[in-house]
């Protein structure tokens, strides 16, 4: 059930809906204690009933946490209430980079800019051993401070897809699933923006081509920004 504006999660007081997605209902809300706006993501009733849902809200909140980049929007809190689980992030002003795109397309010294900045960030996860997964237009927010990089609901440990890899070598065509939140072969991710790995449902080969071809796979299909 939708939130209504006057709604308190502990120390949080909802003022409006900003969108849902398939991991989340976000909201605009009013931290009461050190008065400043934050942005609210509410895991759905449905997924907080579903292990795998709350297992992948709470690796999103643990991915936002290990990071302290400019590019990447800043997890504030975690927490319990009522019933709902949520986390709270900065909030963020301007727009998404697709909202952007249906007013056409960017400036090329924009395009770098942001394109800089996301693959920054990027190297900034993967360097903490975390890979998005779902790099998208829709999951990138221009601010005046330029580009920030949000939603980690799919990021997956490279740790994981490594050593799921190797499994799969070691096996000899005997499938040993490792235990994961996602299942071996399910794809996740927005199609048209997944690397090829991805589309395929398999892990990556080894660390190259996680670290350096996925993300470039990634980038290269925003390159409809120009």
């Amino acid at each position: 059930m939708p939130l209504t504006p006057g709604k308190q999660l502990g120390p949080y007081q909802i003022t409006a809906a900003l969108g849902a997605g398939g991991m989340g209902e976000v909201y605009r809300a009013r931290d009461t204690r050190l008065d400043r706006t934050v942005a609210i993501k509410v895991l759905p009733g449905h997924l907080s009933a579903s292990a795998q849902g709350r297992q992948r809200f709470e690796r999103e909140a643990r991915a936002l946490s290990s990071f302290s980049h400019p590019h990447i929007c800043t997890l504030y809190d975690v927490g319990h209430e009522d019933g709902f689980d949520f986390i709270v992030m900065e909030f963020l002003e301007g727009e998404s980079l697709a909202a952007r795109l249906e007013k056409g397309p960017l400036p090329i010294a924009d395009v770098l800019r942001y394109a800089v900045q996301i693959a920054d960030a990027l190297d900034k996860a993967h360097r903490q051993g975390v890979i998005h997964r779902d790099l998208k237009p829709g999951n990138i927010v221009l601010t005046k401070s330029g580009a920030k990089l949000l939603d980690f609901g799919l990021a997956k440990a490279i740790a994981n897809v490594v050593a799921a890899a190797v499994t799969e070598t070691r096996s000899l065509g005997r499938r040993e699933q490792a235990h994961t939140i996602t299942s071996e072969g399910t794809i996740v991710g927005t199609f048209q923006y997944m690397a090829p790995e991805q589309l395929e449902g398999k892990p990556g080969r080894h660390m190259a081509f996680i670290t350096e071809q996925a993300p470039q796979a990634n980038i290269g299909m925003l390159d409809n920004i120009r």
